[in-house]
């Protein structure tokens, strides 16, 4: 049996008074999510576990089926592992953004630097290799705003905030603190000092760009260990992403990942290419794990349009035609669940620890009531899971197995 998990990082949101008490993914036009709900069965999920923040890394991993309990270290040893950075045992790893803050008040006024493109972020951290990179702080270059800074020999206990989560807020309070957080937070001031007279911001300037005005660390820990998939569910699997952050999810897990030409991570990202990559992979593998995030950096950005374009596109781009593959080719040897990670509303600008909506269909799946995909599934739909690590239980069908 083939298997696929259409996931739309930050799909679900809050109603909106802009929407008439309605949210982005209930007014998106989304036919073939619809169509999931409508053959199969709708529900509801909650997937980060209450003593885990609301991440992306812990929320898709518990979709993944993973239990959290061991293994997992922290969101940047994960993207170290996507990024070909091998960690010493005393290394501690730290998700590095470019990030644009007022000067006059010191708020964070954009935690991706305007979504600065790849080869321009690459020439930042250059420049800050160049400046502030010695025996015990390493810098690596990632994706667009993403990249990675490795402090060897370092401490991991200390308090750090992700820049999204404090969108329009004075940066202060929120700077690293407790235990070894000295030498983190003066590599971020020395950011701010070292980037103020930077000629690449002078070049941003005279393009109507906004600043790159410091490096923001976050996300910190320690080489982690997983069970692979295989092991864990007997199953082979594949990745198709845009971010390092489920690369190293992928890698960490043992999946293939599926590198695809014009993914972005934004709502440029190249959704057909994503799509096509999926049906070719289902030729070689059991499941293929599709992740888009422009719905997700849509809701950090506040861009309510921009969200609801992302998901129509995703349904439109992606989820339709790689269920009219399965359909066509698989017929009844397939199961598929569209769903969020986790909710990130517009209006709040970040992740929110709230249940999400999914919708399964395929092989001996009987219909529920149940006919549209969006959150009123949280209170209509047939299976509400209290663990996430069911829903790829139920996706692999494993527990029918045990009983057949």
């Amino acid at each position: 049996m083939k298997h696929v998990v259409f996931l739309g990082d930050g799909m679900s949101d809050h109603p909106l008074t802009a929407l008439n008490g309605k949210t982005a993914l209930q007014v998106a036009r989304t036919p073939h999510m619809d169509a999931m709900v409508a053959s199969g069965i709708g529900g509801s999920t909650l997937n980060a576990p209450d003593h885990l923040p609301v991440g992306s890394d812990i929320c898709n991993l518990g979709v993944l089926g993973y239990r959290l309990d061991t293994g997992y270290t922290g969101r940047s040893p994960i993207e170290a592992a996507a990024m070909g950075v091998e960690l010493s045992d005393t290394d501690v790893a730290f998700r590095c953004n470019l990030v644009s803050l007022k000067e006059d008040n010191g708020v964070m006024d954009d935690f991706s630097a305007g979504h600065i493109s790849t080869e321009e972020a690459c020439r930042y951290i250059q420049y800050l290799k160049q400046h502030l990179q010695n025996e015990q702080f390493s810098f690596f270059p990632g994706v667009s705003y993403r990249h990675l800074v490795v402090w060897h020999g370092g401490m991991e206990r200390m308090v750090t905030t992700p820049p999204h989560d404090i969108s329009d807020q004075a940066i202060a309070p929120h700077l690293p603190h407790g235990e070894g957080a000295e030498p983190v937070r003066t590599l971020m001031e020395r950011s701010m000092e070292i980037l103020r007279d930077c000629p690449l911001n002078q070049e941003r300037a005279r393009l109507g760009k906004i600043p790159v005005s410091a490096i923001w660390l976050w996300g910190q820990g320690k080489r982690p260990s997983f069970q692979r998939f295989t092991d864990l569910y007997g199953k082979r699997g594949a990745m198709i992403t845009a971010v390092d952050l489920m690369r190293g999810v992928a890698n960490c897990i043992g999946f293939r990942n599926i590198h695809v030409e014009g993914a972005t991570g934004w709502i440029d990202t190249n959704y057909e290419g994503k799509a096509q990559a999926c049906i070719e992979a289902l030729a070689d593998v059991d499941l293929v794990y599709i992740h888009v995030e422009s719905p997700d950096e849509s809701g950090h950005a506040g861009k309510l349009q921009f969200k609801i374009q992302a998901i129509e596109d995703f349904d439109a781009k992606v989820v339709g035609p790689v269920m009219a593959h399965l359909q066509s080719r698989y017929h009844d040897s397939f199961r598929a669940v569209a769903l969020p990670d986790h909710p990130t509303p517009v209006e709040v600008r970040t992740h929110t620890r709230d249940r999400v909506p999914f919708a399964m269909t395929g092989a001996r799946i009987t219909p529920d009531p149940c006919t549209s995909y969006d959150e009123s599934l949280l209170q209509c739909g047939s299976v509400h899971l209290h663990d996430s690590t069911q829903l790829m239980k139920m996706l692999l069908a494993i527990d029918e197995q045990k009983g057949s």
